[in-house]
């Protein structure tokens, strides 16, 4: 990163460029960029190989204003606090929500002011936490609308898990080990690649409002406010890619061709 990329950055999240280095400038960095830049893998189901080098995320997240997934997004995040004098490294976390958890595979930021642990993470599609939450155990933590704690498994050790319904249920348990880069491209090429993964079998589009967030899952856009979700089904070309501009800021230049595959499917 330079001077020139920062402001650019801050411009592309609607920021004014904030110096210090304290929990309120995290805060505030990772609510715009949250709030800015989508959650999206139109890329993958385009078929192009996604390149995590800093100044591949910096060209697609900012100068040609498309989102990722959470090796770009939280790259980038840590590309820009790093830069900016914060104290950082890169986690990688084993996603539980499905019938087996995964491999380490999702990347997420842990950043330390003061003391204070913080896990940062702006890519996690639908359940991202909407605010850094501060590494302490057997603790509600609250954000604007979303409940997390932090548990002990004794089986994946640092669970993180949200509160739904009255239930807690398991997000993602975190590998707190130093993390190289080759760990984060085996991280990235499996779940851009593999058929397993989500992201190649599904199109997932997540960008967070005031009020809620608006998904977009296959065919299906769903727009959440104050618990209230009004869902559509997007039937044709001209209503998929108006909902891409609409809701996510979104003008990919990929055929929908690209996509048809993808969009039939059901809601898993």
């Amino acid at each position: 990163m330079n001077p020139k990329m920062i402001e650019q950055y801050f411009q592309r999240i609607g920021l004014i460029h904030q110096p210090e280095i304290n929990e309120s400038t995290l805060r505030l960095i990772h609510h715009h960029q949250h709030r800015a830049i989508p959650f999206e893998n139109l890329a993958i189901l385009n078929g192009e190989s996604i390149d995590i080098t800093q100044q591949a995320i910096f060209e697609k997240l900012v100068l040609s204003e498309r989102g990722g997934y959470c090796q770009e997004l939280n790259g980038l995040l840590f590309n820009v606090l790093s830069y900016l004098g914060f104290t950082i490294r890169p986690l990688l976390a084993r996603v539980h929500f499905g019938e087996q958890p995964t491999g380490h595979g999702h990347r997420i930021n842990l950043v330390t002011i003061d003391d204070q642990q913080w896990i940062v993470d702006a890519g996690f599609g639908t359940s991202t936490p909407r605010a850094p939450l501060p590494l302490v155990f057997n603790q509600e933590i609250k954000t604007d609308l979303q409940t997390f704690r932090f548990i002990k498994d004794p089986l994946f050790g640092n669970m993180l898990q949200t509160l739904e319904e009255d239930t807690w249920k398991n997000m993602y348990s975190l590998d707190m080990n130093h993390v190289v880069w080759n760990d984060l491209e085996y991280g990235n090429h499996f779940t851009s690649t593999h058929p397993s993964s989500l992201f190649t079998q599904n199109c997932v589009v997540a960008r967070p409002t005031d009020e809620g967030i608006t998904t977009l899952f296959n065919r299906t856009l769903k727009i959440r406010r104050g618990g209230v979700e009004q869902e559509i089904e997007l039937e044709n070309e001209s209503d998929f890619y108006h909902a891409l501009k609409q809701h996510f800021g979104l003008e990919p230049k990929i055929s929908y061709q690209a996509f048809i595959p993808f969009l039939d499917k059901p809601e898993a």
